[in-house]
């Protein structure tokens, strides 16, 4: 696999069972908002359906791994005209949980697998921004429960 372009990461006031919750609901805190829709299957479709910035979306991929607690990942493609469903148009998202005593280390990567997976600095700090703003709406819900 290759080496992820942008990576964030938290420590949740929560163990990895209530994080591993938080994620996989249909109303996941991965993705806050938004309604996921998968059998959490390996090689299984998953998408995500929702607003963002107030405009309707749907996303979708496969799930590429599952360890109940530790890990996920999944391919991730968000419909825009800009950016054909084509294999190259989508990345890897991986979530590791690490425990931490009481707490949980939740590490979020991007890989990209296009060949055009080089990407400049302005993107990489949007991505990072993002999935920062991602990671902070698990750690609220996985704390808050």
């Amino acid at each position: 696999m290759q080496e992820p372009v942008v990576t964030v990461d938290t420590l949740i006031a929560a163990d990895a069972a209530t994080v591993w919750k938080a994620m996989t609901r249909r109303a996941s805190a991965m993705f806050p908002g938004t309604k996921v829709e998968t059998d959490w299957q390996i090689g299984h479709p998953i998408s995500f359906s929702g607003k963002w910035k107030g405009k309707a979306f749907k996303d979708r991929g496969e799930i590429q791994s599952l360890k109940m607690g530790r890990e996920l990942s999944f391919s991730h493609w968000s419909e825009t005209p800009q950016t054909p469903e084509k294999p190259e148009n989508y990345h890897i998202v991986r979530y590791e949980l690490r425990p931490q005593g009481q707490k949980t280390k939740v590490i979020l990567s991007q890989i990209n697998v296009g060949p055009d997976s080089d990407i400049d600095e302005k993107t990489k700090d949007e991505f990072k921004k993002n999935w920062a703003m991602m990671l902070d709406g698990l750690k609220k819900s996985a704390e808050a429960h």
